[in-house]
């Protein structure tokens, strides 16, 4: 989401799957109750769509990665590379040595800590290094479409931001 600039959510649809076989002893014992597929399509504001997949169990080795398209071009993000077309037709794959560009970085770049870690970053912000990132608008979002895939599982359609946010059960503790 950060990478779309956190976009505004206008429907999602999702399914979510507990299929996997498992001992039913054990299971009873630890109270298992997750699922082991959660799928889910976000259509957002601007036209922009996201699809996503996240397994704690699944027959299969590995997920390509992720990546962002769009009309001129891509990125994957693991392992990191650049796509688009150049002089018309040409198609052009581009790797980058991420391990050299971040030495580069913290040598001849202001602040390079602070990109280290999340706790880094926080750290820089405080003292006025850098900017603080939106993580609170990021999760709100982020469990806004979590909410919205399980919802339209339990209701077996397409919802919109607006009825996840209605349906939404507050779980604040008070201080």
């Amino acid at each position: 989401l950060y990478l779309l600039d956190n976009p505004v959510v206008q429907t999602i649809t999702g399914k979510v799957y507990q299929e996997t076989a498992m001992d039913g002893r054990r299971k009873a014992i630890s109270g298992y109750n997750v699922e082991e597929l959660g799928t889910g399509y976000v259509r957002f504001a601007e036209g922009l769509a996201l699809d996503l997949i996240e397994a704690w169990a699944i027959h299969l080795d590995a997920f390509e990665g992720s990546y962002v398209v769009g009309s001129e071009g891509g990125v994957r993000l693991e392992p990191f590379g650049y796509f688009c077309n150049m002089a018309d037709d040409l198609a052009l794959s581009g790797t980058f040595d991420l391990k050299n560009f971040n030495y580069r970085l913290h040598q001849l770049r202001d602040n390079p800590d602070a990109y280290d870690s999340p706790q880094h970053h926080w750290v820089a912000a405080l003292q006025g290094r850098v900017e603080l990132l939106p993580t609170a608008e990021l999760a709100l979002n982020t469990m806004l479409i979590s909410e919205g895939i399980y919802l339209s599982d339990k209701l077996g359609r397409e919802v919109t931001a607006d009825e996840v946010r209605a349906s939404s059960v507050s779980t604040a503790m008070r201080v």
